[in-house]
Order: structure tokens, then sequence, then C-alpha cells
């Protein structure tokens, strides 16, 4: 839609319509019109048995099959639970999660996704603050003992169920049990917010926000019918929505690994001839990284999508020549479904690089005043605001934290600064918690990792502020060195920065890190950085 905006104001793009149906009746609909296609394939790493009692592993289901084998589900659900009841799924990325997900759908049930690495405290808190029925989990992965951190944690009140039973339990359950209708507006998820700054916040999202974007984001980036690879875990809205939601929305094939190993990666690319990845930076760079990369085969590989951080022009470029594709990025959260904005194959390198792209259908996006909520001028920046049918319902049982987050009108405020250009690319420029303020000058870090993403021997960069007496803040830099480069210095460091930043956003302090603590979704907790940096745990950088 071409427009030329005057204030940072991007009303909603109503041409592409909204369409009122369910996760649930999504799943019906791709049945019906493929029901011999491929829809979901698992991927596990050589000599891993299944994790949910299953004979095999690297299995197949068509359309057809996945939709029975999810109706089988909503039944069995409805003989343990009432419909509207919240049960959580404790459990990686294991194709019992997908069936779980289309049969709580399908049942009426709010399914609450829990992070597979949490510890007991952790998951008592959601299990508590959501007031589940049940929980279904796997009982071992990677080395934690699930099963004991789920005695732990849950109560007697909720109800407690292994998958490793699941073929004997639930596939092919034959209830009795008739199916609710179940309307769009009605709660499908609770989702919990990252933690990139502490306790998290459980997002209760409607049946509608979710099937509309993952349709949106599908759309804009090319997926129909497409073998689609999302190591992105489902317990994220990129896994649960993105990737399911939007292959089962456009007759796809999800392909779903049990998790991310770069190797595996690249191997199903080139045995599955996968067109379409989901990842975030630091899985992109990892990849990219791998001393085999260029003995694999991937030239099926068309589009690349990442979320989760900004994407450098440095990163952005190797990716697209590393890989021969194109890198698509989403820009969105957890309360909105959850994409605002998209780039497009057809975007400029440059918008592609340095833009989070334009909103995506039916969404209202502003640049606010963070004092006053009115829209600024055009290339002016302020915070992130976005309203439409994507919005979060609250966040469940706090009416405090929901009254701050969406304002009367029904913008949600992103906590996110950015600026709109005249024809509506929102781009980035930090987090209004992340932002340093050295000396009264505001500081944003996303500027200082894009230039030091451009140094030849850095893979990946953070930027954060420790308290100080003299300056109240400064810039510290917390860098993972590529492997077989030389270690830049930090005198060349600073040159490197000195050439396009001013003086006082130069980082002073800076910190050797191998691997960055994330978040489930996969982005930088920056707050675990200060505190490993206050402790001693990051080692400062060799000055050589």
């Amino acid at each position: 839609m071409d427009r030329a905006l005057e204030r940072s104001y991007w009303q909603a793009d109503k041409r592409d319509e909204l369409v009122e149906l369910t996760a649930g009746d999504i799943l019906r609909q791709a049945a019906l019109r493929h029901p011999d296609r491929v829809a979901l394939i698992e991927v596990v790493p050589a000599n891993t048995e299944s994790l949910t009692g299953a004979l095999g592993t690297n299995r197949r289901w068509s359309y057809a099959q996945l939709l029975d084998e999810s109706l089988q589900c909503a039944k069995w659900l409805l003989n343990q639970f009432q419909v509207g009841d919240r049960i959580c799924v404790f459990a990686p990325n294991v194709p019992e999660w997908v069936v779980l997900q289309y049969g709580a759908a399908l049942a009426g049930l709010v399914l609450v996704t829990a992070n597979p690495a949490l510890r007991a405290p952790e998951l008592a808190y959601v299990l508590s603050q959501s007031k589940v029925a049940g929980i279904l989990y796997v009982r071992s992965f990677r080395g934690a003992d699930m099963h004991a951190i789920v005695r732990e944690a849950a109560t007697a009140s909720v109800k407690a169920f292994c998958m490793d039973s699941w073929d004997g339990v639930v596939r092919g359950f034959d209830g009795d049990a008739s199916l609710p209708v179940v309307s769009p507006d009605d709660p499908a998820q609770i989702q919990y917010t990252s933690g990139t700054t502490g306790h998290p916040k459980g997002a209760l999202l409607h049946h509608k926000g979710l099937v509309n974007n993952a349709r949106f984001v599908a759309a804009r980036a090319g997926i129909d019918g497409s073998i689609v690879l999302s190591p992105m875990p489902l317990f994220h809205t990129a896994g649960a929505v993105l990737s399911s939601l939007g292959c089962m929305a456009t007759g796809s094939t999800f392909v779903l690994p049990l998790m991310f190993e770069p190797t595996l990666m690249m191997t199903t690319i080139q045995d599955e001839k996968c067109a379409f990845f989901f990842g975030v930076p630091t899985m992109q760079i990892a990849m990219l990284e791998h001393p085999m990369r260029k003995e694999f085969e991937l030239s099926s590989l068309k589009v690349a999508i990442s979320g989760g951080a900004p994407v450098p022009p440095e990163l952005l470029r190797r990716i697209e020549e590393g890989f021969g594709c194109d890198l698509l990025t989403v820009y969105g959260q957890t309360e909105t479904s959850p994409i605002i904005s998209q780039t497009s194959r057809g975007d400029t390198f440059d918008d592609k690089a340095r833009t989070a792209g334009r909103p995506l259908p039916q969404v209202d996006v502003r640049i606010a005043d963070p004092a006053t909520g009115q829209p600024v001028a055009v290339d002016e920046e302020g915070e992130i605001e976005a309203r439409g049918y994507q919005t979060m319902l609250g966040y469940f049982d706090m009416p405090e934290a929901t009254r701050h987050a969406i304002r009367a009108e029904g913008w949600l405020r992103t906590g996110d600064l950015g600026r709109m250009d005249h024809r509506g690319y929102l781009r980035l420029t930090g987090r209004l918690k992340d932002m340093i303020i050295r000396g009264g000058e505001n500081i944003y870090p996303v500027e200082i990792e894009a230039r030091l993403m451009q140094h030849p021997s850095v893979a990946n960069v953070a930027v954060f502020g420790r308290d100080d007496p003299e300056w109240g803040e400064v810039v510290c830099a917390a860098v993972q060195m590529r492997e077989g480069s030389a270690t830049a210095s930090i005198e060349a460091l600073k040159a490197h920065c000195r050439s396009h930043l001013s003086p006082h956003k130069i980082p002073v302090e800076w910190f050797e890190c191998s691997s960055f603590p994330l978040t489930g979704s996969g982005k930088i907790q920056k707050f675990r950085l200060k505190e490993m940096a206050r402790s001693g745990v990051l080692s400062p950088l060799d000055i050589r």
C-alpha cells in the first residue's frame, strides 16, 4: 500500500481479510483439502530413542492422519478435563506436542506452554499462576529428570500424565465425548513471556489472533504448500504459531527437529529439500560457522526467516551469501500473537538490513511518545505500539500488568523503541529497559552491536550498561569471537567503533563470551549478562 506518512502512525491495511477460524478449524480444512499430503515430519539425531515411548523415530503424518490423531487426543482430553480447563505441556519438540496442540484446540481447552528447561521452582510458578488442571510431560530430556521436576512442582490437584505412554493411552482413544463448539474469540494458549528482564507473565492468546497472524506471516514469506524446517521451540509462539499453525494454514509440511544442532539442520535441509527455515540469529550464526557447511547441498533453501533479535547488515549479508537464500526478519512479541511487522522478499537489501519491514495486514502501528502516548513525527524515536485483532486478551490473572500494557484505546505498549519512516517501515532502536543513560546521554545498544558485528573477528555481541558512580552507567560489550579467526584486541575493536560512533557510545568494559545466556526463544538475556559481569563470571577480553 503506497502512502506517504507525516506522523508515525500506520493505519491497518485491511485488503487482506481476517478469517473467523480456530486452530482446530485450520487443521480440519487442511485435512479436507490435502488428506494425503505430508503434514508433519519428525527429525531426531541418530541413535536417539523416542521420548514418548513410540516404537520408532523420524515418523511422518499425512494431514488425514494428523487430524485423526488430534481428534483422538481431543476426546481423551475431554475424558480427563472440562471444556475451558487449562492444561500444561512440559516437553521439547516432539510430534505429540503438535497433536496435543490441535487436540486441545478441538476440545476447547487452553494450552499452557512451558519451557522444558524449567527447574521445579520455575515450573511450580507456571502451574500455580496459570491455575492448570493438568500437565503432560516427557520423563527426561537432555539429562534433566523431568518426572522428578513435575512431581516436585505440581500440587495434588494437578493431574499429571507422562507422555511415554502416549501410544497406549492417547493414540487410538475412542471415547464418547462430544466435541464442543469453539469460538475464534476463545482463549487458545497461555504463552509465558521470554524473561529477558526477569519474572515471566502469561499472555492469554485467542484462536483468531494466532490463526490470522500465522496466515499473514506465511503469506508475506511466500510459504504455500512448502517444506518448512523449524527448530524453534514449540513452547514459544515462533514454534506453535508461526511454524505449526503457519504450515497447517498453507497446506505445507512442518519438519520438526527434536532440537537445534547445526549438522542436523543442514542434513535435514539437504535430505528433505526444505525451502524455508525458521531460526533466531544465534542459530544462523552457528550454521554459518560450522566447518563442514560447504559440504552440504542446501540449494533447496529459498528463504530463512529470523526473529528474536535484530539482524545486523553484515550478518544478513553473510547469511544470504552463505546459504544462497533470502533472509526475512519478523518483529513482534508474545503479546501480539506474535508478529507486528515483517520484511518481504521484494524489499531492498537496505530495507531488509536496517528495518523490521512494514506492519502486517489488519494491524495499526504507531510510534508514540512514551509519556503522552501521542504519535511522534516521521523518523522520530518513540515506543512502538500496536492495535488490532492480534492483541492478547491480557496477562492471565494479572489485571494491573494488563492495564499497564494495553492503553484504554486498545494500544499495546511493546516496550520497544523505534522509528517509522514515511513509507511505514519500522526501524528498531532498542528496548526502553535496555537503554543506557551515560552522563545524561541516551545510548541504544542495537546501534553499537550493529557496528561491532561488522568486524571480521566478531561472531556475536551483546552490549549492556553497568552502574557507575560517576557517569550513572557505562557501556559494556560481551563479544563472541568467530572460530578460526584471530582474537581482536580491545583497541582494535574500539578503533572499529570509533570510525562510526560518537566517543560516549564506545564500550569501556569488554568481556569474552563463548556462549550467551538465552531465553527459550533465543533472545540474549542481558540482565543475566549484567549479573555475570558483576559477579566476575564473565572473563575480560584478552587485551593483546
